[in-house]
């Protein structure tokens, strides 16, 4: 019983794509838990694709992402299992904030 369980969660782990906003930085992700929230895989995939996490003027940059099948934004705190499907390519990318001083 135990070996079916493991089939199971296996077959329901998601394959994503994610890129930089220029498309010339990808990594894939293999094994995503479904239940992997969006913020969790920003997380993850910042360091992986090298991106900065200071903007110009040393501020703090958020990553959004935003699913390119859809092409909509997702929010970080939604599942990944209820939101993309294996497959999915997302697209990263920072907040702009205009105005800074």
């Amino acid at each position: 019983m135990a070996a079916v369980a493991t089939a199971e969660t296996e077959t329901h782990e998601l394959t994503l794509e994610v890129t930089d906003l220029t498309g010339q930085k990808q990594v894939r992700f293999n094994h995503v838990p479904p239940d992997s929230t969006v913020r969790e895989l920003i997380e993850d995939s910042v360091p992986k694709m090298n991106l900065p996490d200071k903007g110009a003027g040393g501020r703090s940059l958020v990553y959004h992402m935003r699913l390119e099948r859809e092409g909509r934004h997702l929010y970080s705190s939604e599942r990944l299992g209820d939101a993309v499907q294996t497959g999915d390519r997302l697209v990263l990318q920072p907040n702009i904030e205009a105005g800074g001083c």
